[in-house]
């Protein structure tokens, strides 16, 4: 959740400084955290700023959909399946020792990779008509037969032009990230996607006012925000002397290994993001405000899920690789258990205080301006419904890299594939009668769908196993989970209370209830037997 996350993580990093900050991966995942964490405070306030502008009208419906559709393409060409498959490789070449042969391989992955992305941001600038006729079919209908959605779909196809360039900017932004995480400078990537926040909020404060279409404004800062990212790491990339010049590789044989493992990668690792893009999908043929009360709660679920899910998986991939590289089986059993713990000792507080403060939150955070009451009744059942799945959201993050450490990308394809099939099922059956809320229950079921059979996977490949220590934690964190939520139901008032109060006496109240529910988890925690020596990652 957002400011229980928070709360709860600098608790955990102060215990952390004390005993096993020399282990490497946890001090990678910490410095990941710590720069994570600065971007999503900076990503709640953009949201915050956005909602204050625009609520969750129709305006905001569609730029929100103009938003997703590069990110969406970001995930497949940038920090999903290429990254997934160009990092074991990139470390395959960087334990070799021969730097030269690594430059090679960055130069002719990012040509390669450069003018494939060229392409598809050309494509989607001159045909963002037929992109949001696809995506947004319930607008382009209504186009066709001048019905009340005809304007969304017009200022949808603008919107695109204006904010497709952006995948062409974070695909490089995403590449060289994965480089210098490869090389253990796992900082500046981390921090990178605060500069997309600033840009966005600067232009919700100083170019949205200035025209009669603030949606128009912000999607000026998806670009500028864009731009600011890949210049910020040409510098790093440079110092580290992994900055070449970009050459054609179609056929060179790292690249060739790349693309082998990118192109079942693609729905593997990004299951998730088409599940949130079909959503749009349906979710336009639903009422005016679907799409920006999904969003909204998608953005609260992001927060743990970045802070803790991503985080982690970010350190392990490189890790796993290495163990896989040097054939180290037990030390990447080790590794993996590792991953799971710290996703489980953060992850369940993190959903189960996104359901029980879900009213709460969104009223502190959002409720202001263009964003009524109405918007927090709405959001808080979509966020009910996806918090239901952020655990198994954030284990699929450290699950999937124990396939793409080992250069396995088609068999969490085959299980992607069934998740979203499974999606588009549920969607079809939730939606007709729970609307927009049933969008998000699919999406959280297919998530524990996908979950599972990566589990199953890894199990029945004899790759990982969950060990007895590691599932007698995730007992002791359910039942530390249930005591946070019976003291925070203890105290927490009818939010017909909570709409007469001020935003003052909210924020208190909330930060309130927050320390209170991080306090008795953590306490029940210790008192069931967690320790420190839990935490330890067997990674030397």
């Amino acid at each position: 959740m957002t400011f229980f996350a928070f709360s709860g993580r600098l608790c955990c990093f102060s215990l952390f400084f004390e005993v096993i900050v020399s282990k490497r991966l946890l001090k990678s995942g910490m410095i990941v955290s710590a720069m994570t964490l600065i971007s999503r405070v900076l990503g709640l306030v953009r949201d915050i700023v956005v909602a204050n502008l625009m609520g969750a009208g129709a305006s905001a419906d569609v730029f929100f959909f103009a938003n997703r559709i590069p990110n969406f393409l970001r995930r497949l060409f940038a920090e999903g399946a290429f990254s997934q498959a160009f990092v074991p490789v990139l470390t395959e070449y960087h334990a070799s020792g021969d730097m030269n042969k690594t430059r090679d391989l960055i130069a002719k992955a990012s040509g390669t990779l450069g003018v494939l992305v060229s392409i598809v941001t050309v494509l989607g600038i001159v045909f963002s008509g037929v992109v949001t006729a696809l995506f947004g079919a319930g607008w382009f209908l209504d186009w066709l037969n001048d019905g009340p959605a005809a304007p969304k779909f017009e200022l949808a196809s603008l919107l695109l032009k204006i904010t497709f360039p952006y995948l062409w900017f974070i695909t490089f932004v995403a590449l060289s990230g994965a480089i210098l995480n490869t090389l253990g400078k796992f900082a500046v990537s981390s921090f990178t996607p605060v500069f997309l926040n600033v840009m966005m909020i600067l232009s919700a404060w100083y170019i949205s006012p200035n025209l009669d279409q603030p949606e128009i404004g912000l999607a000026i800062g998806v670009f500028l925000g864009g731009l600011v990212q890949f210049l910020f790491q040409l510098p790093f990339l440079i110092k580290a002397g992994a900055l070449v010049k970009p050459k054609w590789g179609w056929k060179d044989p790292g690249v060739v290994k790349i693309r082998t493992l990118m192109i079942p990668a693609l729905f593997g690792v990004s299951v998730s993001q088409i599940n949130l893009l079909f959503d749009s999908f349906v979710a336009s043929f639903l009422q005016t405000g679907s799409i920006s009360w999904l969003y909204y709660s998608d953005r609260l679920l992001e927060f743990p899920l970045g802070l803790f899910g991503i985080a982690i998986a970010t350190v392990i991939l490189p890790a796993l690789s290495r163990k896989h590289v040097d054939a180290h089986s037990e030390g990447f059993s080790h590794t993996m258990d590792w991953g799971v713990r710290m996703v489980t000792l953060l992850g369940v507080p993190a959903m189960l205080g996104l359901m029980v403060l879900a009213k709460p939150m969104l009223m502190v955070l959002f409720m202001r301006g263009e964003f009524s009451a109405n918007d927090v009744e709405q959001a808080s059942m979509s966020l009910l419904a996806y918090a239901a799945g952020l655990l198994n959201f954030m284990l699929i993050k450290v699950l999937a890299p124990g396939y793409y450490s080992r250069q396995d990308t088609r068999t969490p394809v085959r299980y992607g594939i069934i998740a979203m099939v499974s999606n588009m099922v549920f969607n079809a059956i939730f939606a007709w009668f729970y609307g927009f809320v049933g969008l998000a229950a699919a999406t959280a079921l297919s998530a524990f769908i996908n979950m599972a059979l990566l589990y199953n996977g890894l199990h029945q490949q004899g790759v990982y196993k969950l060990s007895r220590k590691t599932v007698l934690f995730f007992a002791r964190l359910i039942v530390a989970g249930g005591a946070m939520v019976a003291a925070i139901l203890w105290q927490l008032e009818d939010m017909s209370v909570w709409l007469e109060w001020s935003f003052h006496s909210r924020a208190l109240m909330l930060a309130a209830l927050i320390a209170l529910g991080a306090i008795v988890y953590l306490l029940t925690a210790l008192i069931l037997g967690l320790r420190l020596k839990d935490l330890k990652a067997a990674t030397e």
